[in-house]
């Protein structure tokens, strides 16, 4: 849900103030133009930059397309390689996936069975003319926390450009620019409790990255991203980024609080379940369960009356298992039974409970229809049986 203290910062700006901000004729225009730039300030004050790095965009999907195109096709006479992992968000995956129909040469990494890449594997994967790399932050299906401090480093030493999708990761945990040596970032609003639909793209000045801009227009946005800029959005997504420095540490203390409950109290009634992705590097407020022996499908529809889900929101719609729990190694089995829980800033203790107990519930439920469960429980091992075709 949107902050409060969010949306009281927007209201002015969507009745009084409606001044184009990039209009330098009149007052309405300047009103604007210095919420707008207040707004870059904040964002810029959470990630350690400078507020002329920071470019507003739609959010995420289109900062992660801006980055790793405008970088390719910029540096593409000379550079044709870029390095990303197997479990990215779908945009980025898909905006490699067209890159190399122009193309480019893509390697994707693979995670370790705790969904870490292995850095060994990276230094390996830097060729002569690798132009970028871009390996997300915090993992918005398993919440496993990726070693970007280590990959910073590693990218400034090969002078390759370091881009990191941000979005699950900025305004929970502490995230600085300069000391983990990133070069472009980016952010979305509507994850740190801002508005929909804005987001912002962070390009480091020094060492100077250059992008190819992806629509033409008046200029805005340094010439990196035309179109006017939504000015209670980025209002919104100013106060946002403020709040959400403001709050970090209670809401990661209170997230992980309640993380550990819900997974504690799970684990003690239900047999069988596993928590996918790394237990010690990551964010607590995004949890990965697998009930064995439970479609997952199923247990959704039990729990209808929570807002649970079995993979990320953009890939929602389609019943092939998760491809990140895929590059995980999870059994196909098991990744069709895995439920991803998200804990924010506004869950109550309330919510938690009666969640566990549903879940407990349905999943024994479940498992009493279900005759696999029935011959596990006598001691069958599953992966023996051959299964008939007919």
């Amino acid at each position: 849900p949107q902050d409060p203290r969010v949306l009281d910062s927007m209201l002015p700006y969507l009745t009084a103030y409606y001044g184009n901000p990039h209009s330098r004729t009149h007052a309405y225009g300047w009103e604007s133009e210095a919420a707008m730039e207040k707004a870059r300030q904040q964002v810029a004050n959470l990630i350690g930059a400078d507020s002329r790095e920071i470019i507003f965009t739609s959010g995420a999907t289109e900062s992660n397309n801006m980055a790793i195109k405008g970088v390719a096709r910029f540096y593409k006479s000379r550079k044709k390689h870029i390095i990303t992992t197997q479990t990215e968000h779908k945009c980025v995956l898909d905006s490699c996936r067209s890159l190399e129909a122009e193309g480019f040469r893509v390697t994707y990494l693979p995670v370790k069975k705790n969904g870490l890449i292995d850095l060994k594997d990276l230094e390996a994967a830097f060729q002569p003319d690798t132009s970028l790399v871009s390996v997300m932050t915090v993992n918005n299906e398993i919440g496993v926390k990726q070693p970007i401090h280590d990959i910073g480093e590693i990218c400034r030493m090969h002078k390759v450009f370091f881009h990191t999708d941000a979005a699950q990761a900025i305004g929970k945990i502490p995230m600085d620019v300069n000391s983990m040596k990133i070069d472009l970032m980016s952010i979305s609003g509507h994850k740190i409790y801002g508005p929909k639909g804005v987001g912002a793209i962070y390009v480091r000045r020094r060492p100077r990255v250059r992008l190819e801009p992806l629509q033409s227009g008046g200029g805005q946005e340094r010439g990196l991203r035309s179109g006017t800029v939504p000015t209670p959005l980025a209002v919104g997504l100013g106060a946002a980024c403020e709040v959400a420095q403001q709050e970090m540490e209670y809401d990661h203390k209170r997230i992980s609080q309640l993380a550990e409950r819900l997974v504690t109290k799970i684990m003690s009634e239900v047999p069988d379940v596993v928590m996918n992705g790394d237990t010690e590097h990551r964010y607590p407020g995004c949890i990965n369960l697998s009930f064995a022996y439970v479609e997952g499908e199923s247990l959704l529809m039990a729990l209808k009356d929570v807002a649970l889900s079995s993979g990320s929101a953009c890939t929602s719609a389609s019943l092939e298992p998760s491809y990140v729990l895929r590059a995980i190694g999870t059994d196909e089995d098991l990744a069709h039974s895995s439920i991803r829980f998200g804990i924010g800033r506004f869950t109550t203790e309330e919510e938690v409970d009666y969640t566990v107990q549903k879940c407990i519930q349905h999943v024994k439920r479940l498992r009493e229809m279900s005759p696999l469960w029935e011959m596990v429980q006598d001691g069958i091992d599953l992966k023996s049986i051959k299964w008939t075709q007919h």
